[in-house]
């Protein structure tokens, strides 16, 4: 069984199945028996994804596994090429899980059911594909064959504002995969051989200005995903207009793409331009997390709350890589993994709000807490996830990143105190946007007209299900931080190793370059009499 195409079998399960959904019955056109199919398939893909991960992954080691490679275009070595390490298969196993219950999140979802739950399922086998496969081209195509899902989800079921926000969103990201499609080109024919197989292209030996350049761009294509200021406003307007399952898949896994390219292709693949341009991610980090939680603390949108959180938290992200410590890098993986789970269980439960009180103006809300008391108990844990409380996973991934980022010998004295005193105003403020948030729904003024409402019911069971899976895994890794920490530390390890030579090897280069300099005079020819 060892020798079974698992990750193949995983990736094109759901696209395959997605195909079938058009000879599916559908009686009373309300998608039935199509929301039940989608989501054994979706079981079924996540039982795949454990079972390969229990018995054929050995977390020991940090070297590629489940490797599968297939020819594709010889010519050009082109390969159907994908293989999971410690970096990606903590991602899988996030876009399986929270995939599934953005499936389970869709049951209300009576519009064009057929289209919905189909492009569901693309993007299911899609977001899987950017994490496993291992060739440069292969993961452009991935990148961008989740585009067009996310664009139609938009489009089709979102707000009133649906088609302004979804082509901001193809524009945005569209844009910023030119630059992959240009920096793999780039990579591929550099040199005597052509190949876009990853691995073959991290022992191809790029000179400074070559990585400087490739580096630059792929940034900016990981910048607007993640996403970065300035290149994250599509961000906010994408989650006010988005429904309940579709958030689940851009907080939860779509912005993780963004931390994960990163990693592997600017810090792995580049590890010298990154020594260069790690200062200036530890700064865009800062700025995130501040200018994104002083913006939610303004917003009276609950939506656009929320997504502003989201980008503050994705700061922290930054500065663990940017760490050059194993702590540190530990702590960004973590911290992208954790932000997966607790911003799923957030905007799940904006979504339910908002069907209920048909509002997201927090002006408008106020006085719900006495007629929901389930939801506003759900909401409360995931927002004390959210502002890191102890014993919560979001605690352990920022301490990590602090502690990760304040141990560093990378940096200078000084400018470590900086960054960490700006990093805590940052944790200041979440607690004090988010406390307020729920006051304000449940606890604020009550709105006669609202609470009156017959429609202001509680959480159902489905509801509860799933912010119950979602909170056991917070919870689990907040108590037990081991239970994912170990999946990827060897991986993390190796990395960080690599990173460091290249800093290592800068330094010495820069100060032979300053001896040579401080002793050429000595050295000069005398001048003729």
């Amino acid at each position: 069984m060892a020798d079974f195409p698992w990750l193949s079998t995983i990736i094109l399960f759901p696209i395959l199945a997605a195909l079938l959904i058009p000879i599916l019955p559908d009686k009373d056109g309300k998608g039935r028996v199509i929301r039940w199919y989608a989501l054994t398939v979706g079981l079924i893909d996540f039982a795949l994804i454990i079972y390969a991960f229990y018995n054929f992954y050995d977390v020991s080691n940090p070297d590629m596994q489940l490797v599968e490679s297939y020819s594709w275009v010889s010519s050009l070595d082109l390969k159907w090429s994908v293989g999971a390490d410690g970096l990606s298969m903590p991602l899988i196993l996030l876009t399986g899980f929270i995939s599934t219950l953005a499936i389970l999140a869709s049951w209300p979802v009576t519009l064009k059911p057929r289209l919905f739950y189909f492009l569901m399922l693309a993007m299911y086998g899609g977001q899987i594909g950017v994490f496993a496969v291992q060739d440069m081209l292969l993961f452009f195509f991935m990148w961008e064959l989740e585009l067009i899902p996310v664009y139609l989800l938009l489009s089709i079921w979102g707000g009133k504002k649906r088609l302004y926000a979804a082509t901001k969103f193809i524009l945005y990201t569209a844009g910023g995969s030119l630059f992959i499609l240009v920096a793999a080109l780039a990579m591929a024919f550099y040199g005597d051989s052509v190949t876009f197989d990853m691995r073959s292209l991290m022992d191809k030996d790029f000179p400074l200005k070559f990585q400087l350049l490739v580096y630059a761009g792929l940034f900016v294509a990981y910048a607007v995903k993640l996403p970065i200021f300035p290149l994250h406003t599509w961000l906010p307007d994408a989650h006010g207009e988005a429904t309940a399952p579709v958030h689940m898949l851009l907080a939860g896994i779509l912005l993780k793409m963004g931390g994960y390219a990163l990693i592997r292709m600017n810090c792995e693949m580049l590890p010298d331009a990154h020594a260069y341009f790690a200062p200036v991610l530890v700064v865009l980090g800062v700025v995130n997390i501040i200018y994104a939680a002083l913006t939610s603390f303004a917003q009276r949108n609950l939506k656009r709350k929320i997504a502003y959180s989201s980008i503050s938290h994705m700061g922290f992200v930054l500065i663990g890589i940017a760490s050059f410590t194993d702590l540190g890098m530990s702590g960004a993986v973590l911290q992208m993994v954790s932000h997966g789970l607790i911003g799923a269980s957030l905007f799940f439960l904006v979504g339910a709000t908002y069907d209920r009180t048909h509002t997201l103006i927090l002006d408008e809300m106020g006085g719900v807490g006495r007629l929901m008391p389930k939801i506003f108990a759900m909401f409360t844990t995931c927002s004390l996830a959210s502002l890191a409380l102890p014993g919560m996973s979001g605690f352990v991934a920022e301490l990590m990143i602090f502690v990760g980022f304040a141990t560093s010998d990378a940096y200078s004295l000084t400018f470590k105190v900086l960054i960490v005193i700006l990093a805590a105003i940052g944790v200041i403020l979440t607690p004090i946007y988010l406390l307020s948030m729920l006051r304000e729904i449940f606890y604020g003024p009550e709105n006669k007209e609202l609470t009156s409402h017959e429609v202001l019911i509680d959480a159902e069971p489905r509801e509860v299900f799933i912010i119950a899976s979602l909170l056991v895994p917070i919870i689990g890794i907040g108590l037990y931080p081991k239970l994912m920490t170990q999946v990827y530390d060897a991986k993390t390890l190796q990395l960080t190793a690599r990173m460091r030579s290249s800093v290592t090897t800068l330094t010495a280069q820069r100060q032979a370059t300053a001896d040579a300099l401080a002793i050429a005079p000595l050295q000069a020819p005398s001048l003729p009499r």
